[in-house]
């Protein structure tokens, strides 16, 4: 008889450490005083494809606190949105 072999499904190392990387990202969009409500939330729609609603909203967080959290996600995923609101002229980071 054969010993008795553990089933139990360890991740490797790489799984582990992706794990921890894969959502711990923020997009941030900063106030600038200098864009228009309308073109803010325009952006956001087109950028980062946000519903109408949402956008406005996030808008109006960016405009009252000063930054707004527009999108959780890995470094690489968020790049791309990030990139695109910065060639837009907005003020975005990934934190």
């Amino acid at each position: 008889m054969r010993p008795k072999e553990h089933t139990k499904n360890k991740p490797d190392f790489e799984e582990l450490v992706d794990e921890g990387k894969s959502e711990g990202h923020f997009l941030i969009l900063h106030n600038d005083d200098v864009h228009s409500f309308d073109y803010v939330i325009d952006t956001l729609m087109e950028v980062c494809d946000m519903e109408a609603t949402q956008a406005e909203q996030c808008t109006y967080l960016v405009h009252y606190k000063g930054k707004c959290d527009v999108k959780k996600g890995s470094f690489v995923s968020l790049k791309p949105f990030k990139d695109g609101l910065v060639e837009r002229g907005l003020n975005a980071t990934i934190d």
